[in-house]
């Protein structure tokens, strides 16, 4: 193949992925664009800046639904879910790879069906059980009713467990010859290195118990007690909805995931590709 015909094609290949990358891209930048704009302005389909920043931003933490609050539940929930999950998912992925038994594969296949069962399917026997809890920090309308159900999950719990197989048995057994127990070895060899899988499981929960719609929706009652999910679409369900307002409110609550996503990104790459190799 001549050099012409191979800029040539290179040149299409690159015309498609930027095509590709604007599509991708663009309902995001028509959020940011939108949260400067009028609501008759958006409506109307104006991409371009506009001068309503302050205003929409200003109406936004003026609204009864008390924007903040809800931002601030939601990162309370994401960061303690998120601690707990890969402490308690790691420590179970590590046992079941670690530790043998005869019942060891059947019980992790029977973790694994559990994947296949729907939330919805669950989710009025997990509103019975808290629901008996009430009257104590576990009880229905608590944020702790939120983050207990996620704290170990079946895909984190085989991610893990994927990732320790890669791990060099060695180190465990010479670890036990210089006197560590079991615990030391988890948090001073185990953890350390390991760093890629746990900030490729941060991004995942992260962002699972951000975007959680379904669930609080049933089991936070209180308005105080609202995430940010909550507030967006009862933002959007109202007779004459601010759009203006909406887009701040979908642009505020977008950033956090994508801090997150682009400064452990490349550990996220890495701790994907180190689980399932």
């Amino acid at each position: 193949m001549s050099k012409v015909k191979q800029n040539i094609l290179l040149t299409i290949k690159y015309l498609f992925l930027i095509c590709i990358s604007f599509i991708s891209i663009f309902p995001f930048i028509w959020m940011v664009l939108g949260m400067t704009n009028k609501t008759i302005d958006i409506s109307s389909g104006k991409i371009m800046i506009g001068n309503q920043f302050m205003i929409n931003f200003q109406n936004l933490l003026n609204s009864d639904l008390n924007f903040g609050r809800a931002m601030l539940n939601s990162a309370v929930i994401a960061v303690i879910t998120t601690i707990l999950a890969l402490l308690i998912s790691s420590m179970a992925g590590y046992g079941f790879e670690i530790y043998r038994s005869k019942w060891r594969d059947r019980l992790f296949n029977f973790i694994l069906l559990s994947m296949m069962v729907p939330f919805s399917a669950i989710m009025i026997p997990l509103f019975r059980i808290f629901q008996k809890l009430n009257g104590t920090p576990f009880g229905i309308n608590s944020l702790f009713v939120i983050i207990i159900p996620s704290v170990s999950t079946a895909f984190l719990i085989f991610l893990f467990r994927q990732n320790i197989k890669l791990f060099p048995k060695s180190l465990v057994e010479a670890a036990r010859i210089d006197g560590l127990n079991e615990l030391q070895i988890f948090f001073k060899i185990y953890m350390p290195a390991s760093k890629n899988t746990y900030a490729a499981a941060a991004i995942i929960t992260f962002m699972n118990s951000w975007n959680n719609y379904l669930w609080p929706l049933v089991a936070l009652q209180s308005p105080d007690k609202r995430t940010l999910p909550l507030i967006l679409s009862a933002m959007g369900s109202s007779y004459t909805p601010d759009y203006g307002m909406i887009m701040m409110g979908i642009v505020l609550a977008t950033l956090p995931i994508a801090v997150v996503f682009f400064v452990l990104q490349k550990q996220f790459v890495a701790g994907m590709l180190g689980s399932v190799k």
